[in-house]
């Protein structure tokens, strides 16, 4: 089994960094061509999320990264050390690798396996207050939210890998993206 691990410092630009470095181990442990580009975007959602979470809480300290390769699957753990991050999730919103509790699911992976379950309640799903149109005789200086919500991120990565797991590392987060070896189909 090898493994590669990297640590960075919680800098946006050391997030290029460290999806070229999982492209790059994820090829050369044989991981096929057509998967590379949800390899480079998922581990770069984990890594900003990361990040993010680092220069509001422990700016100091590094982000983790492990890249192992055991011959049947391709894994990677990007690992935080913020304090609460798993916690700072929208309320309502919960992330499971196991159960099905009653809210809307959305499988992730590529398609191709069964990937985590990312829950979201239906006190999430409801629209919020600030959603509904605002009655003003104003013109409105931009009608596209400037920041996303912060499990989107987390939504991406579950539709890239074939199986995630978020989870508590220490006092901060890990998340694990897992790609499964396949054979080609011709």
């Amino acid at each position: 089994m090898a493994t590669v691990e990297v640590t960075f410092t919680p800098l946006p630009v050391h997030v290029r960094t460290a999806r070229l470095v999982a492209t790059a181990v994820a090829r050369r442990s044989g991981v096929a061509e057509s998967l590379l580009d949800e390899v480079r975007l998922a581990v770069g959602e984990a890594c900003s999320r990361a990040v993010e979470a680092h220069q509001r809480h422990c700016p100091t300290e590094p982000i983790r990264v492990s890249l192992t390769d055991d011959g049947e699957q391709f894994q990677v753990v990007v690992t935080d050390a913020a304090p609460g991050s798993e916690r700072d999730l929208p309320a309502g919103t919960g992330l499971m690798a196991h159960g099905r509790p009653a809210g809307a699911r959305a499988e992730g992976g590529n398609g191709h396996g069964p990937g985590a379950d990312l829950v979201f309640s239906e006190e999430s799903a409801a629209p919020r207050e600030s959603a509904a149109p605002r009655e003003s005789t104003a013109p409105q200086e931009s009608a596209v939210p400037l920041r996303l919500p912060d499990d989107v991120g987390l939504a991406v990565i579950a539709g890239l890998a074939d199986d995630v797991r978020i989870g508590p590392a220490g006092p901060g987060t890990s998340v694990t993206m897992i790609w499964k070896r396949r054979t080609a189909s011709y």
